[in-house]
């Protein structure tokens, strides 16, 4: 199944988009939800609750990743069909916490190289479960851990506003963008949670990825290096905006509009899921008329909105889920693609604050 956003999203699906016409009928997706929820609950190591990849690579990331997952259901770690599984998700997180504030292992080889990708997911989860957490001792030590982790990543961003694979000072300087969306995001639902965030940390960071914006409108890969525009991380870019209330901006506008224009739902290509994760995000936020707001005279049919994404991305989704519940996740893992389904099909429950409209 093949959408494109700007062209073939009402064509392909019938969508009506005039003016006072009925929405058509959300695609039900509770079953694949259900179905994808129990494969992912399935894979938690059954001794220390961590997710991984095959060969237990990146578990940082897949941890929060997947406890993101259980957290956009409505359980939390004190409650409901997944409460268990967050709660050893987080007890994972309080015993591997380092004392620089770095969340991960530095030390697993599959991880050493590329450390604060996983930093960043496990910042965003630990935010989002901070604020469910009513044990007093629980609360008083992930406060204790959320803030060395926004301390370190302070100290681990590079001059020019953006993150690299590891810190700063181990890369000599380097930057790129994908982990700096991760950190940005992470950061803000930090702030979010109550836990200080300096402001000239997060300022910087969204200098960098307005820097990196091409003339074209896209967000190329890294500051230091000319590059086409790429798709995932404008949409990333996009959704980083969103998060913090820039619904406006001209770069905000720039984001959305080389989205529309560019990338296509349904298309088996480089980062897929990763782009469509972020993508979702920005869209679920539009909802279906602040684009026609931010684009006045832009034809109905070419509106960038939540109704017409919707019923684009879960055929896809449903279309490509397997028998066993899992999604492919052709570039990384099936748990990162199952996590990045998940988080898509579950927006509309509104459980989480850093995606509320």
């Amino acid at each position: 199944m093949k959408i494109h956003i700007s062209l073939c999203v009402a064509a392909s699906l019938a969508l009506v988009s005039t003016a006072g016409a009925q929405s058509p009928a959300r695609v039900d997706v509770e079953d694949n939800v259900r179905r994808g929820l129990d494969w992912l609950a399935r894979q938690q190591d059954r001794q220390d609750g961590h997710f991984a990849t095959d060969g237990g690579h990146y578990p940082t990331t897949m941890t929060a990743l997947a406890g993101m997952c259980f957290l956009l259901e409505g359980s939390t770690p004190r409650e409901g069909r997944y409460g268990p599984h967050l709660r050893k998700c987080v007890d994972w997180y309080l015993k591997r916490s380092q004392p620089n504030g770095l969340l991960g292992n530095p030390n697993n080889p599959t991880e050493a190289n590329h450390y604060m990708h996983g930093h960043g997911y496990a910042l965003l989860f630990l935010a989002c479960v901070y604020g469910e957490e009513e044990d007093e001792q629980r609360r008083k030590e992930l406060e204790r851990i959320l803030t060395k982790a926004v301390e370190f990543c302070g100290k681990a961003q590079a001059s020019t506003g953006g993150w690299g694979y590891v810190s700063a000072a181990e890369n000599g300087d380097w930057d790129e963008g994908s982990v700096t969306v991760t950190q940005l995001q992470a950061l803000r639902a930090a702030r979010n949670a109550g836990i200080p965030v300096p402001t000239s940390v997060i300022d910087k960071a969204v200098r960098y990825l307005k820097d990196c914006t091409n003339p074209d409108g896209g967000i190329r890969y890294m500051l230091s290096r000319a590059g086409a525009s790429s798709g995932p991380l404008t949409a990333a870019g996009a959704a980083c905006a969103f998060s913090a209330g820039d619904y406006s901006s001209e770069f905000a506008r720039r984001w959305l509009a080389f989205c529309r224009k560019s990338i296509t739902i349904g298309r088996r290509g480089p980062h897929e899921e990763y782009q469509d994760y972020y993508l979702a995000q920005s869209v679920y936020v539009l909802g279906d008329d602040r684009y026609g707001k931010l684009f006045p005279g832009s034809p109905p049919a070419e509106q960038l909105t939540w109704g017409r994404f919707r019923e684009a991305m879960y055929g896809y989704l449903k279309a490509i889920q397997q028998a066993d519940g899992s999604w492919p996740g052709a570039h990384v893992s099936p748990i990162f693609g199952t996590a990045t389904a998940l988080t898509i099909l579950q927006l509309e429950n509104h459980t989480l604050p850093i995606d509320m409209r």
